[in-house]
Order: C-alpha cells, then sequence, then structure tokens
C-alpha cells in the first residue's frame, strides 16, 4: 500500500493518533497512580490515628498517671501492624507520650495541633527528605467532651506508591496490546478505503470533485463555474433561481445567458471580486470571483453569489437592535453604581449624552432628593448634561413647577411617554415660559422625549432628552430605548432613596444618642470627633462622664455592623454605661457587669424578636482622677489607649485586654492603673482609625504614633486634626471615634484633708479646721451648711463606721465633702417617728447639699456631699428645716 495513495495517508494519521492516544493514557494512568497514592496515604492515616483514639483502653491510658508507659507498647505494637511511619501519642499541652523514637517522648511536638485540639480530626501533606508524607491528628474526648489527648498518625506517600507502582508493568502490556489491537483495525480499514477509492492519489480525487460533486447543489449560495472560454460549466440550484437559468445553461456561453452587462463582464472579466453588488433579474446579488487555476483546477473561475436585498433590510433591524442592547448594557454597568440619588441621577444623563441624546435633564419631586415620599408636583432640577455648556436648559437645584401643558407636566400626570418631535411648533412650553423657550430654539434644540422616573409603582419625576445637534428628530423606536434606559435608572434611584432615607434615620438616631455637648468639668479638656463610614452609619460611640470626686470617665465603644441596629444598640450600651457609672464602680467592675447584661440580652432576643443580638460589641472605660493624677482603665476586646506625655513621648500601655462584651463568660475583668502627668494626653479611638481592609493595625499603629509626636505642643482640638488628616483611610470601611483629653491636677491648695479620731469629742476640732479651710477659699457663705453637713456624717462614722475616719474637702467647680470611714455598710433615709429623737441626719444633709451618695473603696467607703460655692440653692431658714426633720430618718451607716 503506497503512502501517496488515500488509504496510506490515512493509516499513517490513524498510526501516529494512536501512538499519541496511547502515550497519553499511559502517561494519565501514571498521574492517577501518583495521585491514587496519596489519596490512599491520607485514608490510612487518617483511619489508624481514628483507630488508636478510639481504641479500648486508650482514654483511660491517657487520664492515668502514666500515660506513656501504658501507651507506648500499644502504639509501637500499632505502627508495625498497620505499616504506618509513626503513631504519636501527646497531651494538650502538645508534649509525646509515645514515639518510635523513645528518646522524643516527653518532648513537644513540631507544628500546629490547634484544629485537632479544638475537636476535628485534622490530615494535612508535607514534604520530607525521603518524599512527600502525610499526618492525620484526631482529639480523644473524654465523656464530657473534653479533649484530654491526641493522636497522630504519619506515613510517608513512597511507601504507599509502591503498591501502586507495582501494577504499571501490567497497564503498560494492556496498553501495548490495546495500541498494536488497534493498529491492526486501521490496517484493515485503510485497505477497504483502497478499494472503495480504486486506488486514487488524493490530487485526483481533488480534480474530480472540483468538477462534480464539490459543486453543491444544496449550497445556499449560488455556485458557477464558468472555462477560460467563457462557457458555464456547473450551476447549482441556488445559483439558477437567483439568476433564473434554463435547464440546458451548462455548455453556454455566459454572454448569451441573458445577464445585466455589468454582471456579464464581472464573471467574464477573470479577475477576483469580492462581495461586489450587481443587479440582476429586480434583485441585488453579492458577486465573488475566484479563479480556479490556482487551486489545481483548469482555468476558468468559480463565482459565488448571495440575494442582498433582503439581507439588507434584516442587518439594518440586526444592527439597530445590536446598538439597543449594547447601550442597555453598558447603562447596567454605568449607571446606579451608588447609592446617591443625585450621582445616580447625573450618571444616567452623563451616559446618555451624547451616545442617545445631545442634552439629558433630570426632575425628581424635591421630597425624593431627600429620600422621602413623593409630596406635590414641584420639582428640583437634579441634573443637567449636554454637548455644550452654555444650553440654555433650567441649572441645577431649580425648583420648577412646570405649567398642565408642558411635556414635563404631561408625562408626569399621565405616567406615560411623551414625544415632541417639533419644539418650535409646542405652543404649550411657549405659553409656561416664553424666555426660556425662545432661548432653547434659538439654540437650535427641536425634539425631544420626556420618560416619567418611576420604580415600584412610585413616580418620582421625569427626565428628559433633547437634541439639537442631528437633524432627525426623536422617533417612535427612540422612545422605547428612552423607556428601557429609564427604568434601569429609576430602579437605582428608587434604591439610592430608600438607602438615603434609612441612612437619614440612621443618623438622625444615632445622633440623638451621642453626646451633644461635654458636660462641665475640669479635670480635663476634651475634644472628639466621629466619622460615619461610607458604607453608613455604624455603632462607635464615646462618652465623657463626670464622677464624684471631682474625677471624670472616659469611654469609647464600638458596636459591631452598621444602619439602624448598630445605632439603637450602641444606644443601649451609652445607656447602660451611664447607669453603672452612676453606682460609681471601678473601671474592671463597671465592664464585668457591662458583659452580664449584654449576656442576658442576647439569650433573651430570639431571631423573630430582633434578628442579631448585640454580641460583638467592644468598649474600654477609664476614670481619671485630678487629685491623685492617675487613670485607672479597663477594656473588653477594644483597641488600647495612647498616651502622649508632657514631652512628647509617646506610648501604647500594656492594659489587659478581656473579651469583647457578651462573650467573657463570667471571667474577671484586669484593670491597669497609669500614672498622668499634668498635660498629658490620653488619646482613646476604635478600630476604624488604624485598622482597614488594605491596612493592618500594626502599620495603622505607627501612622498614629507619628501623628501625635508631631502634634506633641498641639492643643486637643489641633490633635484631632492632625491625627485624621494623617492616619485615617482614603476610603473608611468603618466608622471611627476619636477622644483626646489632656489631663489637669487640682491645685494642691484646693484639697485639705484630716485623720478624725474614733472618738466624738473630735468633731468639733475638725469642725473649726474646716471653717478656717473655707475661710481661706472665700467660701462662707456656705461655712453653716458645711459644718452641719460634715457634723453630722463624721458623728455617723464614728458611731457606726469603723476606723480609719477620714475627711477630705475638695474645692473644684464646687465644694466636695468626703467622709470615708473602712466600713462597707450602705446608708440610707427613713423616715423618723415624732417620738424619735434622731434619725434625721442624712436628710439634713440631703436638704444643704445638692448631691450626695455614696461610693466603695477597696476596703471601706466614701460619703460625698456637693455644694455651690456661693449657696446657688440658698440655706433653709430654721423653721422648715424643723418642720422636715420630724418626717424623716436616717439608718445607720
Amino acid at each position: 500500500m503506497s503512502v501517496r495513495s488515500l488509504a496510506g495517508q490515512v493509516f499513517v494519521l490513524q498510526l501516529v493518533l494512536l501512538v499519541l492516544l496511547g502515550a497519553a493514557a499511559v502517561t494519565a494512568l501514571v498521574l492517577q497512580a501518583e495521585e491514587a497514592s496519596v489519596r490512599e496515604a491520607r485514608a490510612r492515616s487518617l483511619a489508624g490515628a481514628e483507630a488508636f483514639a478510639n481504641a479500648p483502653g486508650t482514654l483511660a491510658a491517657m487520664k492515668s498517671a502514666d500515660p506513656s508507659a501504658l501507651l507506648q507498647p500499644g502504639a509501637e505494637e500499632a505502627r508495625r501492624r498497620s505499616g504506618v511511619d509513626y503513631v504519636v501519642a501527646f497531651s494538650p499541652a502538645g508534649f509525646r507520650w509515645t514515639h518510635p523514637d523513645p528518646r522524643l517522648i516527653g518532648r513537644h511536638v513540631t507544628g500546629t495541633f490547634g484544629e485537632a485540639l479544638a475537636g476535628h480530626p485534622h490530615t494535612s501533606t508535607f514534604s520530607t527528605p525521603v518524599g512527600e508524607a502525610v499526618d492525620s491528628t484526631v482529639p480523644v474526648f473524654d465523656r464530657d467532651g473534653k479533649v484530654v489527648g491526641l493522636v497522630a498518625v504519619g506515613i510517608t506517600v513512597r511507601s504507599v506508591h509502591a503498591r501502586v507502582t507495582g501494577q504499571l508493568p501490567i497497564l503498560f502490556g494492556a496498553a501495548g496490546g490495546a495500541l498494536l489491537l488497534v493498529t491492526g483495525g486501521s490496517a484493515l480499514v485503510s485497505r477497504r478505503l483502497r478499494r472503495q477509492t480504486r486506488g486514487l492519489e488524493p490530487a485526483e480525487l481533488r480534480r474530480m470533485y472540483d468538477h462534480h460533486d464539490a459543486v453543491l447543489h444544496a449550497a445556499r449560495e449560488g455556485v458557477l463555474i464558468v472555462d477560460e472560454d467563457g462557457r458555464l460549466v456547473l450551476a447549482n440550484d441556488e445559483a439558477r433561481r437567483l439568476l433564473g437559468l434554463p435547464r440546458d445553461a451548462e455548455g453556454q456561453r455566459v454572454a448569451g445567458l441573458g445577464f445585466e452587462p455589468v454582471l456579464a463582464e464581472l464573471l467574464l472579466s477573470g479577475q477576483p471580486a469580492t462581495d461586489e453588488v450587481r443587479a440582476a433579474g429586480g434583485r441585488l446579488l453579492a458577486v465573488n470571483v475566484r479563479p480556479t487555476a490556482p487551486y489545481g483546477g483548469p482555468a476558468g473561475s468559480m463565482v459565488t453569489l448571495r440575494d442582498t436585498t433582503e439581507l439588507r433590510f434584516v442587518t439594518g433591524k440586526a444592527d439597530v437592535a445590536e446598538r439597543r442592547l449594547r447601550l442597555l448594557y453598558d447603562a447596567m454597568a454605568t449607571i446606579g453604581t451608588t447609592l446617591d440619588v443625585v450621582r445616580t441621577a447625573e450618571e444616567l444623563t452623563r451616559f446618555a449624552v451624547p451616545r442617545f441624546a445631545d442634552y439629558a435633564t433630570v426632575d425628581l419631586v424635591d421630597s425624593i432628593v431627600g429620600g422621602g415620599e413623593p409630596q406635590g408636583t414641584t420639582m428640583r432640577r437634579t441634573a443637567v448634561a449636554g454637548i455644550r455648556d452654555d444650553h440654555p436648559l433650567y441649572p441645577v437645584g431649580r425648583l420648577t413647577d412646570f405649567g398642565p401643558a408642558t411635556p414635563h407636566a404631561v408625562g408626569f400626570a399621565t405616567g406615560e411617554p411623551v414625544l415632541e418631535t417639533d419644539l418650535p411648533a409646542l405652543t404649550g412650553w411657549h405659553e409656561h415660559d416664553p424666555d426660556t423657550a425662545r432661548r432653547v430654539i434659538e439654540h437650535g434644540i427641536h425634539s425631544m422625549i420626556v420618560i416619567p422616573l418611576r420604580a415600584r409603582g412610585i413616580l418620582m419625576g421625569v427626565v428628559g432628552f433633547w437634541r439639537s445637534e442631528r437633524p432627525e428628530p426623536f422617533e417612535q423606536e427612540d422612545v422605547s430605548i428612552a423607556e428601557e434606559l429609564v427604568a434601569r435608572a429609576a430602579v437605582a434611584i428608587d434604591n439610592a432613596r430608600r438607602f438615603t432615607r434609612e441612612h437619614t434615620t440612621a443618623v438622625t438616631l444615632q445622633r440623638s444618642l451621642l453626646p451633644r455637648v461635654m458636660p462641665e468639668q475640669s479635670a480635663l479638656d476634651v475634644a472628639h470627633r466621629y466619622l460615619p463610614a461610607q458604607a453608613g452609619v455604624g455603632g462607635d460611640w464615646f462618652d465623657v462622664i463626670p464622677l464624684p470626686g471631682a474625677r471624670v470617665a472616659l469611654v469609647v465603644g464600638d458596636v459591631v455592623g452598621h444602619g439602624l441596629h448598630a445605632a439603637v444598640t450602641m444606644g443601649r450600651l451609652r445607656t447602660a454605661v451611664h447607669n453603672f457609672s452612676a453606682l460609681d464602680l471601678p473601671p474592671d467592675e463597671l465592664l464585668v457587669h457591662l458583659d452580664e447584661l449584654v449576656s442576658r440580652i442576647d439569650g433573651g432576643e430570639t431571631s423573630e424578636e430582633a434578628g442579631v443580638g448585640i454580641t460583638g460589641a467592644t468598649c474600654l472605660y477609664a476614670i481619671y482622677d485630678p487629685v491623685a493624677g492617675q487613670a485607672a482603665v479597663a477594656r473588653a476586646g477594644h483597641p488600647g489607649p495612647a498616651l502622649v506625655l508632657p514631652d512628647g513621648t509617646v506610648s501604647f500601655p500594656d492594659v489587659p485586654v478581656s473579651p469583647p462584651l457578651g462573650l467573657g463568660g463570667g471571667l474577671p475583668v484586669e484593670a491597669a492603673d497609669l500614672v498622668l502627668p499634668e498635660g498629658s494626653r490620653l488619646v482613646l479611638y476604635t478600630d476604624g482609625l488604624v485598622e482597614d481592609r488594605d491596612r493592618d493595625i500594626d502599620t495603622g499603629l505607627d501612622q498614629l504614633r507619628a501623628a501625635l509626636v508631631a502634634a506633641a505642643d498641639r492643643t486637643p482640638e489641633e490633635t484631632c486634626t492632625d491625627v485624621l488628616d494623617a492616619v485615617l483611610p482614603a476610603r473608611p470601611s468603618d466608622d471611627i471615634a476619636l477622644l483626646v483629653a489632656r489631663t489637669r491636677l487640682l491645685a494642691p491648695d484646693r484639697v485639705a484633708t484630716w485623720e478624725v479620731p474614733s472618738d466624738p469629742a473630735a468633731v468639733a476640732p475638725v469642725r473649726s479646721d474646716c471653717a478656717r479651710t473655707l475661710g481661706s477659699w472665700g467660701l462662707e457663705d456656705i461655712g453653716y451648711a458645711t459644718e452641719l453637713i460634715l457634723s453630722e456624717l463624721i458623728t455617723n462614722a464614728i458611731r457606726y463606721g469603723s476606723p480609719p475616719v477620714r475627711v477630705r474637702l475638695l474645692y473644684d467647680r464646687c465644694l466636695i465633702c468626703e467622709v470615708s470611714d473602712g466600713s462597707s455598710t450602705s446608708p440610707h433615709m427613713r423616715r423618723a417617728a415624732t417620738t424619735d429623737e434622731g434619725g434625721r441626719g442624712l436628710f439634713l444633709v440631703g436638704q444643704f447639699a445638692e448631691r450626695w451618695g455614696t461610693r466603695y473603696l477597696a476596703r471601706g467607703k466614701v460619703i460625698w456631699t456637693e455644694q455651690a460655692p456661693h449657696g446657688g440653692r440658698g440655706e433653709p431658714g430654721p423653721e422648715p428645716v424643723e418642720d422636715l426633720l420630724d418626717q424623716w430618718d436616717d439608718a445607720a451607716l
């Protein structure tokens, strides 16, 4: 069989393909064997680990006094029987109980086993000097579900692969046999093909099909073959139909078949032609001519004919549809990229000009722009775009109540599109605003379409499309395109409107929940900032709370999420912190109570009631004492503070961190005491300032440190501005709260203290000393009331409390009297009977003081009072006091 024959060439081609397919199959088998080796290794290691972990006695051995003595023999026996490389049992702390090398028993395992320690089996693949290996680690649980130990089983893939590769000779033999079998079949097929083609060479077959069967009578295009003498050799059925050829047309000269002279000249020229349009029998034919000689055939030409009469019409419609679909597709990607009403309207107008119109306008009902429901017919021009800036159309921001005869009013009233092909002839618009109408016409605007802007049954405004430079007016087909374009934009505008409404509500709610003004206090000079995220209002918050004793509490918190739920949750937490602060709790105890409150709230809220709880909130609470110059700070899942000393040194104090609120599980909270020289700045912030999706927290803290160093001599207000300018991300993904507090100290000459012996006779000397101190402070006006308050408090402390008894006077914005003792018994008022000789002391204290209360120390308590410096409330006269004292009593301290 000659390889030049068609059958020989087919045989060679089949043989080559079979060899390639065989090689590919063998390669695939080898790769599959390797993959199977890895899978089997993973399965064997995991099965071995599970079997040893759940074997009888494993749990008891791990809980015994000497797990290694009980587990090592069984582990080695299991390793030898299963064929794995090692079976290692180890404690939850990572120390081995078993190992093939006894010297490694008791040492810490390498690698991580956190997933298995969490209760989930873990299988990993890694490279070793002897090849790829697989390790599976499974936990061993006690009856109460606690992990008491772990079992790791490892095996190298090479040991498993040896078993699989042992089968490869069989696979190669089978592949070779299949190749020989198929080769023989291909030879038989080639011999049969040679008999059917009678030994013809490919060139001979090609010439035969060029002149006969290859004419393709069923082709959709007309096919003609014209020889070098200008005679028609062959015409298929489609050519006969298009040209109206008679049955005996073959063999006749083309010039005598009655063709149009131009068409006949093209067919006889012998020159190549591509899509030359010629008339023939009332049709327009696209003619292609190619000479046959260069392709091995006799000299002549092959002609193809295609009817373009109907095709041009169809193509025109297809082009229009394609442009329309392209326009709408691009609109989907361009319009509605943000949840902003004005921005979306601007995107619509910019997209429409100049692709669809020369000018485009959007007029929305004024209440829609603010996110409300449509009210009235007055519209605000929200967006304008055009090919020129000197257009006479209404500018952005103008409020207009379109006249009833204008296209805008008609479209808005009926909800139907309005097409005006001849604006100069439109009298209704002229009557509404003659000056603008005249300038519009003089500008050359001659045609317009007004489309109502409707989404979800809400009519929000109208969109106008105008033409001036294009001479052809808008047509009805343009109306349908404009409707679809506006419909897509309307959904985006309505989404933006709804978001604006929710965002406005959330902002209003949050602003009402955040502090509006800072309370009056003398301990700190405070500045603050709050910046909502681009995603909307979040749950970051801050607070400044004055406390008794001239102290001030600083609070910064964060609630995960955005929107109304986060704002409401923030308000709940802020209220809770205020309530706990009223109890004068230290920071660590306050956060414990807050954590318990959040846990109870989360436990009581079901998915039907509230959707989600408030787990995930964080909080930092600090109390600053201007007398001692110290701050106690505690935090629950919140970033720690930054401290700027008066010399410009910036540090991040190590404040112990507790789990976020609701996740503490009753664990204690630790507080840190910071010494703050006067003029120090304590900087509190939420994680949105220093952490972002494109920046880790370490980078953010470095930037914050650099900004605080640069602002060492700045005021708190200036520091806030400098920090935000330097650290704020370009596009914040979370809201940000920032609080900067500069410390002050209460002057030593405004503080007076006395140690009081446990003797009622010591009351009088202390009163005298207090009176002299008040005189030096210029507070003689409240001297009588203060002496009376101190007498009652000191007497009660001596009588009902325990040593040591101390008295402290603080002169800040008000006069603060503090009497402390070593007892933790809480005083309270009670009504005194008519015959009682005492019991009216606390009521008397409450009458003379503006406020009074109790706070507890690590040992004992402090009863404090506050008075206006110059008797703002006035001193009660003797008679009203005696009348009131007859009705009240106070309990023993």
